[in-house]
């Protein structure tokens, strides 16, 4: 058994915010079961934030004895108008989804849950309807992250509109007291700590996720941290700035051949992201092997160790690139196998790819 320091120490490894740690701690210490919950709109084929990363830090919301619910988004993806509106397209998307999940070393006592089961109940929809009684359309508006994009009120349909209502309302029907997504999500999960005592619930607890930087090079932006994270983040729309969960060998050399890596420079690096939140998690210790004129074999026990060296120019973007490219592709391959060894799977994977992604 944990205590409640080690346990609360595993949650800050997932959060690069959280809001606010004096209440998580006292959630803990209160020795009820404890539910977090993330959700993902089925779109397009998962990349490696979605897969690997989601499940190193799901592993530890769960390892902190944190009960974890997975809520395919399916409902939320229809009113965002993802495959034109296609709802049966966006449940094949979820059920490849899953099967990623499933095969990616996620913690195997995760509950996927699907929302449209969620919306077959009346109560559910008296709920959406009471979240959206609390404020003026204004400040749901503002929420507009949450949907993938800036956007501006005149080019909002009706079904985007009742987004925001409908994900803080799946907080409180999956008896979710802590939100654990991403970065990106901060300000309708923010909203859903203002709604919830003013509807007789709780105020969620607010653990965000790190959002790992696309391959391509840096944008400048300005704002807050979220909104820069936003801008910077792997997108499915540009294909080479992320790796995909079934990418063969050869689209993880060129993808992370031709990605942005500056020698010496540590704080724009989306190799280095790759290393610290994912290929350290995977791997406690990695050796660089390079010929002797080059500096010879690095051991690396810890990414402080390789930010460290690669701030100081003892190892090259090569070095580093390189190496991912072998952990990566190690990573990947089981997927992969599954995707072709398993019939169930390898037609998901083929029907994901015939659609056409029009959002």
């Amino acid at each position: 058994m944990l205590t409640v320091d080690q346990r609360l120490a595993l949650i800050k490894q997932v959060g690069e915010e959280i809001i606010e740690e004096d209440e998580l701690k006292k959630l803990l210490e209160s020795g009820e079961e404890l539910i977090a919950y993330d959700g993902f709109e089925p779109s397009g084929q998962m990349h490696i934030a979605q897969g690997l990363l989601r499940a190193v830090n799901v592993n530890k919301m769960i390892q902190a004895g944190v009960k974890f619910k997975m809520l395919v988004s399916d409902w939320t993806a229809f009113c965002n108008d993802k495959y034109g509106g296609d709802l049966e397209k966006i449940k094949v998307v979820g059920e490849y989804f899953i099967e990623v999940w499933r095969v990616c070393g996620m913690d195997p006592r995760i509950e996927f849950v699907w929302a449209s089961d969620l919306v077959k109940k009346t109560e559910y929809w008296k709920l959406v309807v009471q979240v959206g009684r609390t404020n003026k359309l204004p400040r749901f508006i503002r929420t507009a992250e949450f949907m993938g994009r800036e956007a501006q009120g005149e080019n909002l349909s009706a079904a985007q509109i009742i987004y925001p209502c409908i994900q803080i309302s799946d907080i409180f029907t999956l008896g979710a007291r802590i939100t654990q997504l991403g970065m990106d999500q901060r300000k309708v999960n923010m909203l859903a700590r203002e709604i919830g005592p003013q509807l007789g619930f709780w105020k969620p607890i607010v653990v965000s996720h790190h959002m790992l930087m696309s391959l391509n090079p840096p944008v400048d932006v300005k704002g807050s941290k979220a909104d820069i994270m936003i801008a910077k983040k792997m997108s499915k729309s540009s294909p080479d700035s992320a790796i995909f969960m079934t990418d063969t060998h050869e689209d993880i050399k060129r993808k992370i051949n031709k990605a942005w890596c500056l020698e010496g420079d540590i704080k724009d690096s989306p190799i280095l992201e790759y290393y610290k939140y994912i290929l350290f998690e995977k791997f406690p210790q990695i050796v660089i092997e390079r010929p002797q004129k080059f500096g010879g074999q690095v051991i690396l026990n810890s990414y402080e160790n390789l930010e460290r060296l690669f701030g100081e120019r003892k190892i090259h973007p090569l070095d580093v690139k390189q190496k991912a490219i072998e952990l990566l592709d190690n990573l990947l391959q089981p997927v992969r196998d599954h995707f072709v060894n398993n019939d169930r799977a390898r037609l998901l994977l083929e029907k994901v790819k015939s659609f056409q992604v029009t959002r």
